[in-house]
């Protein structure tokens, strides 16, 4: 942990050269997780041609890499450098609604940097700010994520205590950002649709916490114009009343955007994630 620190305190242009050699070992020497992206790749977009899948899988790769060290310069980086490399346009949606009073369900999938917003959030609206994380396995990388991830403050819940944590605090006005795109286990609720061309597994959790107890719903979309900054847009999903909603709707439009995401910048989606390991 300590030398993870003092790591972390290097400039990221520095970090961003063990990156580079991180990928050619990664992606040409070990071969990452080649064959899971080759498949996901290939049933997401049959019609482009193996060089237009190859060129998006070294791209992903890339991003993945610099991820790391994005990761490692979390540890250490002030507030004011993380607010130039990560841009929030449109905070004032749930922002406003917050200030109203209102809690407010905030629904993004893994791409990246998404660790470098929830950070720029925690660091800049900490109190009106949850994330709801899935633990890691390992204890090392659970206290390391969790340090860095509560560095600003802000309020982190591991998935399982989630519903015990929520109706402890439901009266307070805040952001609750859930990864909607995690793939649930077999015991958890889910919901079956297709999505990116294969039928998938789905969490309705954010869904049946919106309608219960009519909180408003938005979406966040991430473009990447250079290297090592983020611009996340924040968009209204949905709102109540939600008397006359069909049902699974909020997931159903969850899953139309971020297949609209995907599109639009296929390398920036986690690929190497096994996110179709179930299947019906």
């Amino acid at each position: 942990m300590f030398l993870i620190k003092l790591i972390s305190y290097l400039p990221l242009s520095i970090l961003y050269l063990f990156s580079d050699l991180l990928y050619l070992i990664g992606y040409y020497g070990i071969g990452y997780r080649k064959k899971v992206i080759k498949e996901n790749l290939l049933h997401a977009f049959p019609e482009k041609s193996v060089a237009e899948r190859l060129e998006i899988e070294r791209k992903f790769f890339r991003n993945l890499t610099d991820s790391f060290a994005e990761i490692i310069k979390m540890h250490t980086i002030s507030k004011e450098e993380l607010t130039r490399r990560v841009q929030i346009e449109n905070a004032h949606i749930p922002l406003d609604l917050v200030a109203k009073g209102e809690v407010v369900v905030g629904m993004t999938g893994h791409f990246f940097n998404w660790e470098m917003h929830l950070l720029h959030m925690m660091a800049n609206v900490s109190t009106q700010c949850e994330v709801v994380y899935l633990k890691v396995n390992s204890p090392f990388f659970e206290k390391l994520m969790k340090t860095i991830r509560s560095r600003f403050g802000g309020m982190l819940v591991e998935r399982a205590a989630f519903q015990r944590e929520y109706l402890r605090n439901r009266n307070t006005p805040r952001l609750i950002v859930l990864a909607a795109d995690q793939r649930p286990t077999k015991a958890e609720i889910r919901y079956w649709s297709p999505f990116m061309n294969r039928e998938t597994i789905f969490f309705e959790g954010a869904e049946k916490l919106a309608k219960r107890f009519g909180h408003t719903v938005i979406y966040s979309e991430v473009r990447k114009p250079k290297r090592g900054h983020y611009i996340f847009t924040y968009s209204l999903m949905d709102s109540p009343p939600y008397d006359h909603a069909a049902e699974h709707s909020i997931t159903d439009e969850f899953i139309r955007r971020t297949e609209q995401s995907i599109r639009k910048s296929p390398d920036l989606y986690l690929w190497s994630h096994n996110r179709w390991k179930v299947s019906r």
